[in-house]
């Protein structure tokens, strides 16, 4: 961990799940945290767990799929004068089920979220980035950006966009001193799968118990890549041989599992 030594990192998404994680794993190394996410109060209950001397953390109540929320929290950050020089866009929203039966409010705070504040943030972040000694972006995508997927067929093309989005970033920022990686994960025990049930017509999301990573082995995984300046992280080594044969195989075969998948 002494890649993040007194390091100042904001991590959306921070109230739950691998969010709280990377909370929970900088906490001993980093300077400062900046904790983002809608629940105020598992914010706070998250800062009093992680409180010690040399340590400050700011909790941050932020709305990611309100465009004034987002705008809010930047000029908050402006006006703090806090340098940020690791950035962890992980909040990420998912809707399982048909597109055609979806709810758009929810679809639309899909996309503002894995997408349009995770990009509005690294754009407005990235001058003061590339302003420290040594700076990183980690962006939380998923396998599910590996292949299309019936049934999280926005959710699974919003990751492709961050997997594709952070491959040329890292390419653009390439001798800048600002390190990209992105982390794409397969099934985590977290709240992430009931939250993207529909109440409904709810339908258990498939997920093999091969595929399972604790949330703890993720955020470790991916710290690690960030460290070792890594592009990708995919924590667990049946998942990343399995995404391999994936990325090799015809689109010919994708599609006859798709639509198998969705009958």
């Amino acid at each position: 961990m002494n890649f993040f030594d007194q390091s100042t990192a904001l991590i959306t998404g921070a109230s739950s799940g691998l969010g709280a994680e990377f909370a929970r794993q900088l906490a001993p190394a980093a300077g400062t945290l900046i904790l983002v996410a809608r629940r105020c109060d598992r914010l706070e209950a998250l800062k009093q767990e992680l409180e010690r001397p040399g340590l400050t953390i700011h909790c941050r109540c932020t709305d990611l799929s309100d465009e004034r929320s987002v705008e809010e929290l930047i000029s908050w950050l402006t006006a703090s004068g806090l340098q940020v020089n690791f950035l962890v866009n992980n909040a990420g929203l998912g809707d399982h089920g048909r597109f055609e039966s979806s709810d758009w409010e929810r679809v639309r705070q899909m996309l503002d979220v894995n997408i349009g504040a995770l990009t509005r943030l690294t754009h407005s972040l990235l001058p003061m980035l590339k302003q420290q000694p040594h700076a990183s972006i980690l962006n939380v995508s998923s396998i599910a950006g590996f292949m299309p997927i019936p049934k999280l067929a926005v959710y699974a093309a919003t990751k492709a966009y961050v997997t594709s989005f952070s491959e040329a970033l890292r390419a653009e920022l390439r001798g800048s001193g600002v390190r990209v990686t992105v982390l794409c994960p397969g099934p985590v025990s977290t709240e992430f799968g009931q939250v993207a049930e529909r109440l409904s017509n709810p339908e258990p999301m498939p997920a093999p118990d091969a595929f399972k990573v604790p949330a703890q082995k993720v955020v470790s995984d991916a710290l690690w890549a960030v460290e070792r300046d890594r592009a990708r992280a995919v924590p667990g080594w049946f998942v990343a041989f399995v995404m391999c044969l994936t990325a090799l195989a015809p689109m010919f075969v994708l599609r006859f599992a798709m639509n198998k998948q969705a009958r």
